[in-house]
C-alpha cells in the first residue's frame, strides 16, 4: 500500500505516520522540509518537498507520481478543496481529506454526535471553512467520482502536547497552584482523544475501498466534564487544580486576541459526545485505549523528561492571569 501524507509531522499526523509505518505501508510525506518545532519522521519514510500554498511546487514534486492513498492534513477551505481535486484526480485510488468534528451543529441539539448530524457553526470560522471544503468533495464524488473520505478528528493531542486552552501554560498554572479560569460552569461534556488511539482508526481506513464516499469522525469513547479533565491534572500534578468559573462568551471580551477564544467560543464550550460505532463497523481494529487519566500521566512524563519544551509561555500567562482578574471584577461588580 503506498500513501502520500500532505503534512505528517504535527501532533496528529506524525501519529498517523507512524501507525502506516508500523503496518508496513509504504509512506510519503510532503511538506516544506522544515523541522523547527515538528516530530521526527520514523525510519523509511520517503520525503517530497513542496509547498502546498504553492500548487505549482506540489504538482512539480508529485510528477509522474501515483498513489493508492493520499491523506492530506493540510486542506482547510473550498478553495483547498477544489485544488486537490485537480491535483490528485487520476493519481490516487483515495484521497482521504482530514476535517474537523468542530463542522457539528453549534449549539448543540442532540448529543452523541453521528456523522449524518447537521453540520453548522456560525461561531467558528474554521468549522465553517471545514464544512465547504466537504462541500467541494462532496460533489466531487457526487459528480466525477473523485474517491473522497472525509475523517473529522476532534480534540486530538499526544503526549507532547496537553489539549488545554493556553497548552503548557495552564497545566503549569494548576501545577504551580496558581487560579484557572473555566469557560462556564465546567459541567459541559468534552471528549479528548490520544493521537496514537486516532491514528488506528486513521490508517485502517487507508486502502479500505468501502470508506470511499464515506464521512467518520474518529475520537475516543470517553467523555468528561471540563471540571474532572482539569481536576486529573490536578491530582496527576500533585497540585489540587483551584478553577474559577466565567461565561466563555466573557473570555473572548477579557482576552479578543488570544488565539483559543474564539475556539472556546465556537467549539469547547459545547458539550461534545461522539457514537464511534460506524469507524468501528468500517475499522474493527479502532478501540480507544488510552484514556484522559492514562493521557495526563503520560503528558506528566514528557513534561519531566523534556523540561526545556514544556515550560509556561510569558504571554499566553498573562493572558490566563487576565481571565482571571477578568473573574474577579465580574464577581465585585455582582457582589450585594
Amino acid at each position: 500500500m503506498k500513501v502520500l501524507y500532505i503534512g505528517g509531522t504535527g501532533t496528529i499526523s506524525s501519529a498517523a505516520v507512524a501507525e502506516s509505518v508500523r503496518q508496513g505501508q509504504d509512506v510519503h510525506v510532503l511538506n516544506r522540509g522544515r523541522t523547527a518545532g515538528r516530530r521526527p519522521l520514523p525510519a523509511g519514510v520517503t520525503t517530497i518537498e513542496a509547498d502546498v500554498q504553492d500548487p505549482e511546487s506540489v504538482r512539480r514534486a508529485l510528477d509522474g507520481t501515483t498513489f493508492d492513498s493520499v491523506v492530506n492534513f493540510l486542506s482547510f477551505g473550498a478553495e483547498d478543496a477544489a485544488a486537490a481535486v485537480e491535483l490528485l484526480e487520476g493519481r490516487t485510488g483515495q484521497y482521504v481529506h482530514i476535517s474537523s468534528a468542530s463542522v457539528y451543529h453549534k449549539p448543540v441539539r442532540q448529543v452523541p454526535f453521528v456523522e449524518s448530524t447537521t453540520r453548522r457553526n456560525p461561531y467558528l470560522g474554521y468549522a465553517r471553512e471545514k464544512i465547504a471544503a466537504e462541500d467541494v468533495l462532496h460533489r466531487a464524488y457526487e459528480e466525477r467520482d473523485f474517491p473522497v473520505t472525509i475523517v473529522r478528528p476532534s480534540h486530538t493531542y499526544d503526549d507532547a502536547h496537553p489539549p488545554l486552552p493556553g497548552d503548557w501554560t495552564a497545566w503549569d498554572r494548576i501545577a504551580r497552584g496558581d487560579e484557572l479560569v473555566v469557560p462556564g460552569d465546567g459541567t459541559s461534556l468534552w471528549t479528548l482523544t490520544h493521537a496514537r488511539d486516532f491514528a488506528v482508526g486513521l490508517v485502517g481506513l487507508i486502502g479500505n475501498w468501502q470508506a470511499l464516499g464515506e464521512d467518520f469522525h474518529i475520537t475516543s469513547n470517553e467523555a468528561l466534564t471540563w471540571e474532572e479533565i482539569y481536576e486529573i491534572i490536578g491530582r496527576t500534578a500533585g497540585t489540587p487544580a483551584r478553577l474559577l468559573h466565567l461565561p466563555a462568551e466573557l473570555i473572548r471580551v477579557v482576552a479578543p486576541d488570544w488565539f483559543w477564544s474564539d475556539l472556546i467560543v465556537g467549539d469547547l464550550m459545547h458539550s461534545a459526545v461522539f457514537d464511534n460505532t460506524k469507524i468501528k463497523r468500517f475499522v474493527p481494529a479502532f478501540q480507544p485505549t488510552i484514556t484522559w487519566s492514562v493521557g495526563a500521566r503520560r503528558l506528566q512524563e514528557w513534561r519531566t523528561a523534556h523540561p526545556g519544551e514544556a515550560r509556561p509561555d510569558a504571554e499566553t500567562d498573562a493572558v490566563l492571569g487576565r481571565l482571571v482578574e477578568g473573574y474577579r471584577a465580574a464577581a465585585a461588580a455582582l457582589a450585594p
